[in-house]
């Protein structure tokens, strides 16, 4: 036995490389203890590009980049929205910003001489961690921290106030879960990004005979990253959701539940209006009652 730990492949990245050419000098130290910060902050310097020169010259027509990125924009807001109704609209840069930049990190991987840094626990707790904050942050501000330590012990009212065993152990096991979300939303992106660079790496390794497991196998990954980074964000939208339903609850009906209501009346009355359209007789067979009954309804 040599003494060595066992070495995790890995595919060779610029990191790595430069590591290896400073090797036994402070420089390569540091970049293998930053090396996942380093490929972190070289995606956000690629995403600021791409936003910076979408939005430096917006026209009324569009071109190829300024089309893509609304397209996206207007893909992540109706994704809030309908998860969260129409209050969720101000949480999509949050939660639109967190998209890209995951999946931007995820698909670095299969960049030559780049790495995933959400293989990393280190990055993808950090994301957790920044959900976490935030969600905690809305929760106080939007409910004001009596009424979510309320929320928290389940709204106790009358004889289950006076109990004081069952609102303690509602506030304990509620906490508990929230302290418990960060550590299984960075674990469950961590672990499926990680596998899917190891597995990369080790058919790497077999070199041409390898090839169309390779192929293959980066097929998938990439299905991986796209899910993984929609699943993220889908948990980070029920969360925000949970605390505006639970607000809705508690503050009665006002304005935006109104308009929330009015836009459920009107998508309701779309679509029975649909449906009757749809299994209506044609026109030349309708009888006239049932015309003057429609031109009545008609605005």
């Amino acid at each position: 036995m040599n003494g060595e730990g066992l070495v995790q492949p890995e595919l060779p990245n610029f990191i790595s490389v430069l590591e290896g050419a400073l090797r036994g000098t402070p420089w390569a130290a540091f970049l293998g203890l930053w090396a996942n910060v380093i490929f972190s902050l070289v995606i956000v310097a690629l995403i600021l590009a791409v936003a910076l020169l979408a939005s430096r010259r917006p026209r009324l027509v569009p071109g190829r980049l300024q089309n893509a990125v609304e397209v996206f924009v207007e893909g992540v807001d109706s994704f809030v929205c309908g998860v969260m109704g129409p209050r969720g609209r101000k949480f999509t840069p949050f939660i639109g910003t967190l998209f890209i930049y995951i999946l931007c990190m995820n698909l670095a991987g299969l960049v030559p001489f780049m790495k995933s840094p959400t293989s990393s626990w280190s990055t993808t707790l950090a994301l957790a961690l920044c959900v976490f904050v935030t969600v905690q942050y809305t929760a106080v501000k939007e409910l004001g921290l009596f009424g979510y330590l309320d929320v928290l012990a389940e709204r106790p009212r009358g004889a289950m106030a006076l109990s004081v065993v069952f609102p303690l152990l509602m506030l304990f096991l509620h906490v508990v879960s929230e302290l418990v979300k960060p550590i299984t939303l960075s674990l469950r992106l961590r672990s499926n990004i990680w596998g899917d660079d190891l597995l990369l790496a080790v058919l790497a390794r077999f070199g041409i005979l390898g090839v169309p497991l390779l192929l293959l196998s980066t097929v998938l990954t990439i299905i991986a990253a796209i899910v993984q980074a929609v699943v993220f964000c889908l948990l980070t939208t029920i969360y925000f959701a949970l605390i505006l339903v639970e607000e809705e609850g508690g503050a009665g009906k006002g304005p935006d539940h109104e308009e929330a209501s009015r836009l459920t009346t009107v998508r309701r009355k779309a679509w029975i209006s649909k449906s009757h359209f749809l299994w209506r007789c044609p026109s030349r067979w309708r009888s006239p009652r049932s015309d003057r009954r429609s031109g009545s309804a008609a605005p």
